[in-house]
């Protein structure tokens, strides 16, 4: 019996789009007031710099814990402990850092490492694909609440679309 195996998407161009999907994030964090990066929210939604912060901690250290089998646990995450930088311009620098640490980690993921399970963070199973893609989507969605706040405070946000 033959396998035959077709691909959608090379693990490269998953990497560009979420890259894509990065550099406008990292626009919006550049939009963003430094006096309400902190403390700004509204509802019950958490600020801005916390949002980024689990951003940045899904997705370093889940692309690290893909190709090195150590995960951290919830508690510690930057995000859960509380961890943050103290500026913006801090933040940025360390959004920066995540993003080499995913190009440098990303190459040494194998094709077949894909279809494996993982427990991220201790806490999350799922094979590594769909570990990915929750990195991917839990992005956009915090994203798209600092587009609100950024409007709420009469900024207009980057483009959606503008992600080089």
């Amino acid at each position: 019996m033959t396998t035959v195996s077709h691909s959608v998407i090379s693990a490269a161009q998953l990497l560009a789009h979420w890259q894509g999907h990065r550099n406008l994030t990292r626009k919006l964090i550049e939009a963003y007031p430094e006096d309400q990066i902190f403390n700004y929210s509204i509802g019950d939604m958490r600020p801005f710099a916390e949002l980024i912060m689990e951003i940045m901690d899904l997705s370093g250290g889940g692309v690290e814990g893909i190709v090195t089998g150590k995960w951290k646990v919830l508690d510690e995450l930057s995000h859960v402990n509380g961890n943050y930088p103290k500026t913006k311009t801090e933040m940025l620098e360390r959004w920066d850092a995540v993003t080499d640490q995913i190009n440098n980690f990303w190459p040494q993921i194998s094709l077949e490492r894909y279809q494996e399970n993982v427990m991220a963070f201790g806490a999350y199973e799922g094979s590594v694909y769909s570990t990915l893609l929750y990195v991917i989507d839990n992005e956009i969605h915090h994203r798209a609440q600092a587009y609100v706040y950024l409007r709420s405070l009469g900024i207009t946000p980057p483009p959606f679309w503008d992600r080089y």
